[in-house]
Formats: C-alpha cells, structure tokens, sequence
C-alpha cells in the first residue's frame, strides 16, 4: 500500500521533528525558548524537510522538571508565549507543509495545578483529593510513608501533603508532579477536554508520556519495594504473563485510549497519537492498535549497540511487531531523555542484555561510563550519521530529536549551580540527568548565544565548541551532517512508497544489506574495514558525504544506492 503524506496515514512514514520549546529558539531575548522563536525558524525546518514537530510541553509550568510538571493543559507559559503565538506558529508550520503535534503528559499534574492545590486545601476525606492518590501515613503519628516505594527520579514515592492531616500523595516522579486517580471521572473527562481544545486548534496529534502509567491498583496490601522491582522486571521482560501489576502497563489503561480515539475519530483526518511506552514487546501492540493510541514509540533500536547483527534482530522484531498492531514502526535515536547518540556510539559496545530497560535508566548508565571512558568522537558520529541513514531507509516513521541533525555531542560542562533536573537534586547528585541534551542548540557560530537568543545567556549554558556545530557553519559544507540530512530525508519523501522491505544475505558479518521497492538498497558497514559494493552501482547517498572510491563502503557508513 502507498501513504501519502497527505491523507489519514501520514504519520505511517513521516519524519518528525522533536522541538524542546525552551531550548530551541530565543526570540525575546530572556534565555528561553520561545513559540515566538520556533516561528522565526520554521523556514529552517522547511528546508529540513520534516513532514510534522512534535512539541515538548510549552504549558504553564514551575519547571520542576523540564515542564512536565503542568500547571494548566490548555495554556501557554508566559515565559514561552501565548495562545495566539501557539496560532501563528501553527499557520506558519501548516503553510510549509509541517503539522504539529503536541505533548500530552496525562499521568501526573504539577503541585501548582489548581486541583491539586484545591486537594491540600479541601483535606482528608474531601472529593477534591479523590482526584489525586493520597494515603494515610504509617506509624503512631501517621509520619512515615505509606510505602518504602522509590520514585523514577529517586528518592521517597510519597510526599507528605503538608498540612498536618497525615496524609500523603503518591508521585511516580518528582514529588512537584502528583499523579492523577484514573479512576475518576474528572479526571478522565478533563482530559477529554484538553485533547478536544488542541484538536479543535488545529493539531494533528499527540505524543502521550507515559502512557502505560496512568491506571493503578492502589488497594491494600501494597507490595514492598523490593517485591515491586521484582514484578516491574518480570512484567518489562515477559508481558503481562498473569502478572498483575499495581502500577504499570494494566489492561485498563487501554479503556482510556478507546475512548481517546472515539474523539480522535471525530476529526477529518483522524488525529494521532504515540504512546511512549516501556513495555515488554508483546504488550506494544495494544497502545499501537487502531482502536486506541494508533502508533507507539519502539526504543529497541535506540538499545542497540552499533551492530549489523543486533541491528538485523531488532528490525525483524519491530516490523513483525508493527505488523501484528496494523499500525507503522517508529525508529528513534534521540530524544530529551537520553544521551545524544552522537556521544553514546562514541563509548565502547555493551552487552545487548546488560542494558537498562528505560531512558532515564539508561541516560544514567551510559552517563556513568561517559565519565570513566574516552568518547570517541569521530568514531561516534561516523556512526550516528550512518545509524540515522539507516532508520531513514526503514519502513515506518522517524522521530529525530533537534540538533541531532548538527552532529550534537552530548554537554557534559554543566556546573552543579546550573543544573535542572529534578533527578541531580533527588539522587544528591550521585545521577546528573537529562541536562546534557537539553542545552540550547547553536544557529550562528559567531553570535551571542551561538544565535539562539541575543539577549541574556541560554537556561543551560552552551560550551564553546558548540561553534563548529552551529548551522550556519554546517550549511557551507555540503559534507556536514545538516547537510546529510538535508539530503537524505528529501531523497526518502521520493524513494519511500511503501512499507516493504527485502533482506539481501551477504557473508560479512559487519554488514547490513537490505532493498525497498524501486530498487533502492542500502548497505550498512558497521565494521571499521571497507567493504565492496555490488558491481555497477549507482550511490544515491553516502553518511561518510564523501564520494565512494572504487567502489568501496568505508567504515562506519551507510550507502543508499540503486542496484544494477
């Protein structure tokens, strides 16, 4: 079957483009991002070639954590804009050709959000709490947490509600962002609304955080710690397995995305939505079907080493799965979560199932062996370059984060005094966090906050090296990374028509060789030797930017070539 980008299926073969609002363009001058800003750079994006953005929140928000900690879903932070820039933006996105997706964070609100602020005030017993999860504490005094359980970004689940009652609310994450009961129906029509005011303002579609989280089994007796992170690792690695989970990927969510997609379906087209999802692979087909979420994020490839055979595996299985759930594949390697692949591929190779089984686990892992090892830098982005053109090749949707297009090294020069994230501050420290991919990216190398914004300096601030990065830099050089890019993804909008995809065997076991419809091929050499191309091939693209010599695929790189 063909999709064209402009019918129901858009977003079955889409590239898009992840913007982190407040670090992606400053056009007021104060060191934040801002709509206003991303405006001011949608021709960059045109130029780009990116079917649709997907918007990190850019809601009212203390910034507790990024802002996803939201204190009003149908509004815009001050600081970022308001609901007439989120307008223009928008018109001047669809008159490129870009449609716009917005982040949903549906899980917990922020400690400011007017219910839950009504819930402190209201007290123990009130319907206003009902809204939220709030136990009594334990002990004589009512002074110790109803569990010993410990939150993602660590430190104590529970936080006590402050107002002397013995009472204390449950947050997954940081202790500003309690989490919602999915059990009441407030909560499940308020979000109803939400997703009805975006859609009626012209959105295409969602991107759902942690959509295996919101529906929880908060009855007694509630399990320890321990027996808890035991259940979490059974259910991340053999599904449901009768396993029935207090907290995570339960059955019921699903009941939640139905009735999202019974409003989803009212529009014309349909609008979207991506779950992001850590569940064990044969769970993802259920938030990826077409009576709920539609599509679901798939982060194998990101655990991947750089390996031919690894990289073969997880393609199998993401297709196979894709194709189970009728719904397309999606291939990410960056995100405002993780380490920028750039850095990663530039550490030494790690056992497949030694891995850590979520982002923020997994940013932290290979942040700890960013500390102790030499990065390669070349070497890393030889491989993100040839990496992307792979996923590129892929059928399915791709999801690149900003800056990545640049070639961007994760920052590492981050004072304690600067840092953001709600995890250095809970862990003391002892984990930094997202920080290092969250920094402003440079557009011109010899500008004041590398063009980002010519008044005060970035939120996070911008290392010098930077400069080498910078787009305007990149745009002069027909080898740069933002150049392959630029070029890879305009190729992909005319060699793309289908969802199929052929293995050609090969006997090294450093290459990756597959074929699409129209004879285009691809080649992945993820060894450091060159190797052979077919005979009288014509090279449509090359991640190493260079002209191949003699017919020979460097190291490290990724061809796109028509076959004899």
């Amino acid at each position: 079957m063909v999709y064209l980008i402009s019918d129901a299926n858009w977003w079955r073969q889409a590239v898009i483009y992840q913007i982190y609002p407040r670090s992606f363009a400053d056009a007021n001058g104060d060191g934040i991002g801002d709509l206003k800003g991303i405006t001011s750079r949608v021709p960059y994006l045109k130029a780009l070639g990116v079917d649709a953005v997907w918007m990190s929140p850019f809601y009212p928000s203390a910034l507790k954590d990024g802002g996803y900690d939201v204190a009003d879903y149908r509004d815009i932070d001050p600081k970022i804009g308001t609901l007439e820039d989120f307008d223009e933006m928008s018109a001047a996105l669809k008159a490129a050709g870009i449609k716009v997706m917005v982040d949903i964070v549906p899980n917990h609100s922020s400690d400011d959000h007017e219910w839950f602020q009504a819930a402190l005030k209201a007290g123990k017993g009130s319907a206003e709490r009902e809204r939220y999860i709030f136990r009594d504490g334990l002990g004589p005094n009512k002074d110790q947490a109803p569990t010993d359980w410990i939150c993602t970004f660590g430190g104590p689940a529970w936080s006590p509600s402050g107002v002397d009652d013995g009472q204390w609310y449950f947050h997954w994450f940081d202790s500003s962002q309690p989490d919602f009961n999915w059990e009441h129906p407030d909560v499940k029509a308020d979000f109803l609304k939400t997703l009805r005011f975006w859609g009626d303002r012209g959105v295409s579609g969602f991107r759902i955080d942690v959509a295996h989280g919101l529906t929880k089994d908060m009855k007694e007796p509630l399990p320890d710690w321990k027996e808890l992170s035991d259940m979490t690792t059974r259910k991340l690695t053999s599904g449901n397995a009768g396993l029935d989970h207090p907290l995570y990927d339960r059955d019921e969510v699903h009941d939640i995305y139905r009735s999202w997609r019974k409003l989803f379906n009212q529009y014309n087209p349909p609008l979207m939505a991506v779950a992001e999802a850590w569940v064990a692979p044969d769970r993802k087909g259920l938030y990826a079907s077409s009576d709920g979420l539609g599509q679901a994020f798939s982060f194998d490839i990101l655990l991947c080493n750089f390996d031919a055979d690894e990289y073969r595996e997880c393609i199998d299985r993401s297709l196979e799965a894709s194709k189970e759930s009728k719904s397309s594949t999606t291939w990410v390697l960056s995100n405002h979560d993780v380490m920028r692949h750039a850095s990663r591929f530039g550490l030494p190779n790690v056992p497949n199932a030694n891995l850590p089984v979520s982002q923020i686990a997994l940013n932290q892992f290979l942040l700890d062996k960013f500390q102790v090892q030499k990065v390669d830098i070349e070497s890393g982005l030889k491989r993100a370059r040839a990496a992307t053109l792979m996923i590129l090749a892929l059928p399915g949707s791709t999801y690149i984060y900003q800056g990545e297009e640049l070639g961007l090294q994760e920052v590492v020069e981050i004072n304690e005094e600067e840092r953001q994230d709600p995890i250095f501050r809970r862990t003391e420290g002892k984990d930094v966090g997202r920080d290092g991919c969250r920094v402003p990216i440079p557009w011109v190398a010899n500008e004041r906050n590398f063009g980002y914004g010519l008044g005060k300096p970035a939120h996070l601030p911008q290392p010098d090296w930077m400069a080498q990065y910078a787009v305007d830099v990149e745009e002069k050089d027909s080898n740069s990374t933002l150049s392959t890019y630029r070029r890879a993804i305009q190729l992909r909008k005319k060699l793309q028509t289908s969802e199929d995809l052929e293995w050609v065997d090969n006997s090294n076991k450093d290459v990756l060789h597959f074929r699409r419809p129209n004879g285009w091929e691809i080649l992945v050499n993820t060894g450091r030797a060159e190797v052979d191309m077919p005979a009288s091939s014509k090279v449509l693209i090359s991640s190493s930017g260079s002209t191949l010599e003699g017919n020979k695929v460097p190291g490290e790189t990724t061809v796109w070539f028509q076959g004899a």
